[in-house]
């Protein structure tokens, strides 16, 4: 079982327009709802297999209520703690072209005693998950540090934790040692303090993340590829992609893939490579199902190509 805990959830309202034109009344075509939230796509991506999963995430007034109600039509097990303020509502704009402009609202501010039960629903799931996931941006109330304390309470219910999240919060968490942690290679670059041109310079910000406490590094490059470094080594792997659609949640899928694939080594690498490329083929944010993936498309070395540039500047 897949745990997961979004600290700061959505639903997510998708209208599709001919065209975004700044002070006009526009006319959607169509329009959806959608569960939001990087914690709640990897759960997304572990139903959509097959597998079971429960999330763990902060529920408030009637946009909390069709959250947890859509996320049990999908499978999911809800372990919902109740908030005072009202789950938030994420707005993007779909033109023909692909083009997606999003608001994001700032969610609610969860209470001191909120922010303890938060925690420790997580953790009494955690004794019964084969992994628990991290994922997204902290809710207004919760410090940089609540990650670190729910890692170190996940560790003390004995179970490993993966953690997708960046800036101090990330910084913050190495020192209780997650098992996993999966950066972009923008968020890799912010953490180490320097920019990265090439994967070998990846390589090495992996190594300097895992020597502060991080038992594994799983970096994802964009287009270059993915990269995986933990206690066996280097490994590399890219997947080809014949159409991109939407890269919404490709990274949480590729995470889910990554974990039910057992979250460690070459072949649970070229998982989460075949769940991120079968994501970006499918529209939205819709999650991937095996009969979705390509794994023929995919190939993993531990041959790092170490010169090899990154797709895109990082700061």
């Amino acid at each position: 079982m897949i745990l997961t805990i979004t600290p700061n959830p959505s639903l997510d309202r998708t209208y599709d327009i001919p065209a975004l034109q700044r002070g006009t009344v526009l006319r959607a075509g169509t329009d959806r709802v959608d569960p939001g939230g990087k914690g709640v796509n990897v759960s997304r991506a572990v139903a959509a297999a097959g597998l079971p999963t429960t999330a763990v995430l902060p529920l408030g007034g009637p946009e909390g209520a069709l959250l947890a109600d859509l996320l049990t039509g999908l499978g999911i097990h809800v372990a919902g703690v109740p908030v005072t303020g009202s789950t938030r509502v994420n707005v993007s704009i779909a033109e023909p072209d692909g083009t997606l402009t999003k608001l994001n609202a700032a969610g609610p501010h969860l209470s001191a005693t909120e922010t303890e039960t938060l925690l420790e629903t997580a953790r009494v799931h955690a004794a019964r998950a084969t992994w628990t996931v991290c994922c997204g941006s902290l809710a207004r109330g919760l410090d940089a540090h609540w990650y670190a304390e729910l890692v170190a309470r996940t560790h003390r219910a004995g179970a490993r934790i993966a953690l997708d999240t960046s800036g101090p919060a990330l910084l913050a968490a190495l020192r209780e040692a997650p098992d996993v942690i999966k950066p972009n290679a923008e968020e890799l670059a912010e953490a180490v303090g320097h920019p990265l041109t090439t994967v070998g310079d990846a390589v090495k910000a992996a190594g300097e993340l895992r020597a502060r406490g991080a038992r594994a590094v799983l970096a994802s490059l964009g287009a270059t590829g993915q990269l995986l470094v933990d206690e066996r080594g280097t490994c590399f792997g890219s997947a080809r992609v014949t159409a991109v659609r939407s890269d919404v949640g490709a990274g949480d899928a590729s995470l889910a893939g990554f974990l039910t694939a057992g979250g460690t080594g070459p072949a649970a690498l070229a998982a989460a490579l075949a769940h991120g490329a079968a994501a970006v083929a499918l529209p939205g944010s819709l999650m991937p199902t095996p009969d979705d993936l390509r794994p023929e498309a995919v190939t993993v070395t531990t041959d790092v190509p170490l010169d090899r540039p990154l797709d895109g500047a990082t700061r």
